[in-house]
């Protein structure tokens, strides 16, 4: 899973996803915190490490370039094969995809199917975009199933859920 940067709660706790977006995330997942925080199964690689900090307006600083630059690559490397990637919001999806890619984190999402099933770009699970659940109501009915279905046959093979 490749998510932004860790917001000032998640980088005290030193969890990945250890707040309300990550109960939206698991969610959408169909996971709960034990399944998600297996790392035999699951890894959370976010375009930075450590939260890195606020604007004048009170909204977290998008991650520093340098720390993609720097070990992004060299990290999903290390990985492996992975069968499976989460692009949660625009700085990951931006990396993985190329800048090219969409306009849009909403263009991005709407577009998933041409890079599932490897692949599938999500908005980020923060409670500032449940405007943007609501105004797409796509994303639930369309892309959850597919996306609950891809993890439940990847952490459970033997239970393929897709027949």
């Amino acid at each position: 899973m490749a998510g932004q940067a860790p917001g000032q709660r998640v980088h005290e706790s030193g969890r990945p996803f250890d707040d309300r977006s990550g109960d939206r995330l698991r969610d959408w997942m169909g996971n709960d915190a034990a399944q998600f925080y297996d790392r035999r199964h699951i890894a959370v690689l976010p375009m930075a490490f450590c939260f890195p900090g606020y604007d004048a307006k009170g909204s977290d600083l998008p991650p520093p370039k340098l720390c993609g630059a720097t070990w992004h690559e060299k990290v999903m490397a290390a990985l492996g094969e992975v069968e499976l990637i989460l692009l949660v919001g625009g700085y990951a999806q931006k990396w993985h995809l190329g800048p090219g890619t969409a306009k849009s984190v909403t263009a991005t999402v709407q577009n998933w199917r041409a890079v599932a099933p490897r692949i599938i770009p999500l908005p980020h699970p923060s409670w500032r975009n449940t405007g943007w659940l609501k105004k797409n109501p796509w994303f639930a009915s369309d892309l959850l199933p597919v996306l609950q279905d891809r993890v439940a046959t990847i952490l459970n093979p033997a239970k393929d859920t897709s027949q």
